[in-house]
């Protein structure tokens, strides 16, 4: 069986075509500026890579392009059509309605609608998506991966905040968090990889990237997340400020004589590690600035460690002590100073990480040192592996 992932943004359709049989990937590609100037769709297959530029006025547009660089008997990946067994889309908010994936009816598709509130940016995108795939591949089961499933194991103690509770009943206002087949993937490799059953370990994940999300993980059970109501909690990201007094936003609304949607886009694209360092958004920018000696580098950098810090230490409380800490994404991939400064002073809990093993980008392998009581692993996710592994489970 061969299952294709749709992961789409309102402007862009990241794809993989992954051979069930043996998880290979037989194809991926990315489309970016969909409906604007300049469209491009970037494929690999069969050991090339080409760039075709078209334009491509809508996601069905764009879907064409996928499919027809796919089959085509110079770059793609296979005969014909014929050959998807099934569509695998990510659904970013999936709220208190889906706690795991599930085959696309039109019932489903109304629910994902109804979450589209609680995640504007996104859902309706991926509904752009689902409905252009359904009108070119009609005959083929579609299956919704939802970031939010994975973190609904949550107690109530976690995901409820300080607030009324009628505004939870009414509004379904609570943390639902993301990332959530990210945390899922690489937790369920990191037991592997100590060779323990995931039913007995207590592990941190810290999906660190432009956006970013950290998981406590208990007997294979996600049972706290950083992320909240929506993205924009949490940990500080690329651009987004993350945890802050709630009173600011009034305070800046008055000050800067902004309304709500202003200082909600200032929040969530002009805070962060751009707004603090006055730099970027691209963290290896601004670890060049730093390393130059700009100070304001040097805060943001720290600020966003003692972050993840602080929420490795909350969550170690929260479970009672940690097996693992796993770093994925690409900050969390591929930064070895951050890491490092992540798990600095850290000795104390029994978190040590072994700086000559810690020397590694884009691996998966444990860096932590031979004494150290909690592992420290480094795990490039795989969300879309997951995604095409529940679609597959689905579609049988």
């Amino acid at each position: 069986m061969n299952v294709l992932v749709i992961n789409c943004g309102s402007s862009s359709l990241k794809y993989q075509l992954i051979n069930m049989q043996n998880e290979e990937v037989l194809g991926k590609g990315l489309v970016e500026r969909i409906g604007i100037e300049g469209s491009k769709l970037t494929h690999e297959a069969a050991g090339k890579k080409i760039v075709i530029e078209d334009p491509m006025k809508d996601h069905k547009d764009a879907l064409k392009h996928v499919l027809s660089a796919l089959v085509d008997k110079d770059h793609g990946a296979v005969a014909d059509m014929s050959e998807i067994s099934a569509v695998g889309h990510r659904v970013v908010h999936g709220g208190e309605k889906f706690a795991s994936s599930v085959v696309i009816t039109p019932e489903v598709m109304d629910a994902i609608k109804e979450c589209s509130d609680l995640a504007p940016l996104h859902n309706p995108a991926n509904i752009m998506g689902i409905d252009a795939c359904k009108e070119i591949l009609p005959n083929v089961p579609h299956v919704a991966v939802f970031d939010t499933a994975f973190h609904q194991t949550m107690p109530k103690d976690s995901y409820l905040y300080g607030l009324p509770y009628e505004l939870y009943e009414k509004h379904g206002i609570r943390k639902y968090g993301f990332h959530g087949t990210s945390h899922k993937y690489v937790s369920d490799r990191a037991a592997a990889i100590l060779g323990k059953d995931i039913k007995d370990l207590k592990i941190i994940t810290c999906h660190l990237g432009n956006g970013a999300s950290i998981a406590a993980v208990e007997f294979g059970k996600s049972v706290d997340t950083s992320m909240g109501l929506t993205p924009l909690e949490g940990s500080i990201m690329g651009t987004r400020c993350g945890d802050i007094d709630p009173a600011i936003v009034k305070f800046i609304m008055d000050k800067e004589n902004l309304n709500a949607a202003q200082v909600d886009s200032l929040l969530n694209k002009q805070s962060g590690i751009l707004g603090m360092s006055c730099i970027s958004s691209d963290f290896r920018d601004v670890e060049n600035a730093a390393n130059e000696g700009n100070e304001l580098a040097q805060v943001a950098l720290s600020a966003f460690a003692k972050r993840v810090k602080k929420y490795i230490g909350s969550y170690m409380a929260e479970m009672g002590g940690v097996d693992a800490i796993v770093f994925t994404a690409g900050l969390g991939e591929n930064s070895i100073s951050m890491r490092e400064d992540i798990c600095e002073g850290l000795d104390g809990l029994g978190i040590v990480i072994d700086k000559e093993k810690n020397n590694v980008r884009g691996k998966e392998t444990v860096v932590s040192t031979d004494d150290s009581k909690v592992k420290i692993l480094v795990i490039p996710t795989n969300e879309e592996l997951v995604i095409a592994r529940d679609t597959a489970e689905l579609a049988k």
